[in-house]
C-alpha cells in the first residue's frame, strides 16, 4: 500500500501557470542577478534562433540543456547574465522571402529592388517572435527577453566590426584559400548549417580525370575521385616516389595510373 496521499483533480497546466505567475510576481529571475551583483560573473549568450520560423520540439531540448548549465552556475554562487538574442541575417531569411515573392534569381531581386527586398526580409525576421517568447516562458527557460541582442541592429553590427578590428590589430586575421560550399543561385558561400538545411541523401557518380604531365604533355595521369564537386578547385596531383605506376597506350593516347 502506498504511503503517499492520493492527489485528486491535479491540473498540471494550471499548476504550471501558477508557478510561472509566482516567478513573475516575485521577480525570481531578476533577483537571482541582483542578489549576486558582486559575485563572479558567468555570462551566457543565447545562440540566437531565427524568429521567421516557428519553434519546434528540438528547440525545447536545446534550451533545456542551456538552462541546466546556467542554473548550475547560479547555484554555485555566480552572477549569471543570460542574454537572449535573435539571428536576423542569412539564407534562411532570404530564401523564405524569395519564396513568398516568387523571386527565382539575383536578377529577379534586383528587378524587385534591393531596398524593397531588404525591407521585406527585415519585416519577416521577427514574424514569430511572440510564439518564441511564449515557448521560452512556458518551458521555464530563464533568459533576458526584454533586452536581447538583435543581429540587424547597428549596435550589434558595429560591435562585430570592432571585434574584427581588434583581431586585425593583433595580427590574428590573414588571407588564405579554402575550398568551401558555394551557392550559384545566391551568389555566396554557404555555412555547414545552411547546407544541412537542405540535406538529403543522393547518389553522386565517381569520375576519372586525365591530367597532362607538365614535362610530357602527351602523357595523361589518371585520377579517380568520389567527390567530383571539388574538381573546380583542384590545383595538382600528389604522387608517391615509392609507388609503382602503370603506363599504357590506348588508341594512340598514353595513360598512367
Amino acid at each position: 500500500m502506498s504511503h503517499f496521499p492520493e492527489v485528486k483533480n491535479l491540473d498540471l497546466p494550471a499548476l504550471d501557470d501558477e508557478i510561472r505567475q509566482w516567478w513573475s510576481d516575485a521577480r525570481v529571475f531578476e533577483r537571482c542577478g541582483e542578489l549576486r551583483a558582486q559575485a563572479p560573473v558567468f555570462t551566457f549568450f543565447e545562440g540566437p534562433p531565427t524568429a521567421n520560423g516557428r519553434p519546434g520540439i528540438h528547440h525545447v531540448l536545446g534550451r533545456t540543456v542551456k538552462d541546466v548549465f546556467c542554473r548550475y552556475k547560479t547555484m554555485r554562487g555566480f552572477r549569471v547574465d543570460r542574454k537572449a538574442g535573435w539571428d536576423t541575417h542569412g539564407l534562411p531569411v532570404e530564401i523564405e522571402i524569395e519564396k513568398e515573392l516568387g523571386l527565382k534569381s539575383r536578377e529577379d531581386i534586383e528587378a524587385y529592388g534591393i531596398q524593397a527586398y531588404n525591407a521585406a526580409c527585415r519585416e519577416s525576421v521577427l514574424r514569430y517572435k511572440s510564439q518564441w517568447d511564449e515557448l521560452t516562458r512556458r518551458i521555464g527557460y530563464w533568459v533576458d527577453l526584454d533586452e536581447p541582442y538583435v543581429t540587424f541592429s547597428n549596435g550589434y553590427i558595429e560591435s562585430v566590426w570592432w571585434l574584427l578590428k581588434q583581431l586585425w590589430d593583433a595580427g590574428l586575421i590573414y588571407k588564405g584559400h579554402k575550398i568551401h560550399w558555394y551557392s550559384p543561385g545566391s551568389g555566396t558561400v554557404l555555412s555547414s548549417h545552411e547546407v544541412s538545411l537542405g540535406y538529403k541523401e543522393v547518389q553522386d557518380p565517381s569520375v576519372t580525370v586525365a591530367f597532362a604531365l607538365a614535362d610530357e604533355p602527351e602523357v595523361r595521369l589518371l585520377a579517380w575521385t568520389t567527390t567530383p564537386w571539388t574538381l573546380p578547385a583542384n590545383a595538382g596531383l600528389a604522387v608517391g616516389p615509392g609507388i609503382d605506376y602503370v603506363r599504357a597506350t590506348l588508341d594512340g593516347q598514353t595513360y598512367m595510373w
